[in-house]
Parts: C-alpha cells; structure tokens; sequence
C-alpha cells in the first residue's frame, strides 16, 4: 500500500477554477503536480526528496513557485474559505517554522558566562 497523497477527482473538480490559464504549450497534470506539492508541504520535505511518481522534483518546485508569486494558492484558500456554510469551523494553519542547525547550542556558557 501507498502512502503517497492523492487529490481525488472531485478534489481537482473543486480547484480547477482557481488555477491560470495555460498559454501555449500545455501543463505537465496538474493533479499530480499539485498531489506532490502538497504531500511535500505535508511531510516537511525538501523539493529534491519528493517521490518520483509526482515527477520531476524541479517541475513541483517551479509550479509551487510561480503559482505562489501568482497569488494561486491564497486564492484557492479564500474561495474554498468562501463556500463553507459555517464560518465558525473555518481553520487554516500556515504556519511554517524552520530553524538553523545551529540553533539549539545559541546559550552555551563558557568561562562562566553566558554567551549570545
């Protein structure tokens, strides 16, 4: 069994809408690009470790970032956001944390004194 993410048809169905309009040559599957960016965000991956069934790690990376300059993602979240019937249960997490390798040695003491 699989435990790679998936969007379901009426999942796309549902986002088609909010994405651009291709111009010229057409999009490389917008279902399984957008499968892969999501299961790379899910698990905190690096673009380079995404799983070779979403294809190339450089076409998930170029489409998360153009759509994302693009404003595509903020407006998938407002218009999904929009259709809900109770705007009470509406919860969306952006929160991306990410720290130095560093990070956790910042307070050793030496000679005594605390260092910054």
């Amino acid at each position: 069994m699989s435990n790679l993410y998936w969007l379901s048809e009426d999942q796309m169905a549902r986002l088609r809408p909010y994405f651009p309009k291709s111009h010229g040559v057409p999009r490389v599957d917008d279902r399984r690009v957008l499968s892969g960016i999501i299961f790379i965000n899910r698990n905190g991956l690096r673009w380079c470790d995404a799983p070779k069934e979403y294809g190339p790690s450089k076409t998930l990376y170029n489409r998360w970032k153009r759509w994302s300059d693009m404003g595509v993602f903020a407006r998938i979240m407002t218009g999904l956001a929009a259709e809900a019937p109770d705007h009470k249960t509406i919860s969306i997490d952006a929160t991306y944390l990410k720290a130095h390798r560093t990070a956790s040695s910042l307070r050793l003491k030496k000679g005594g004194v605390d260092v910054l």
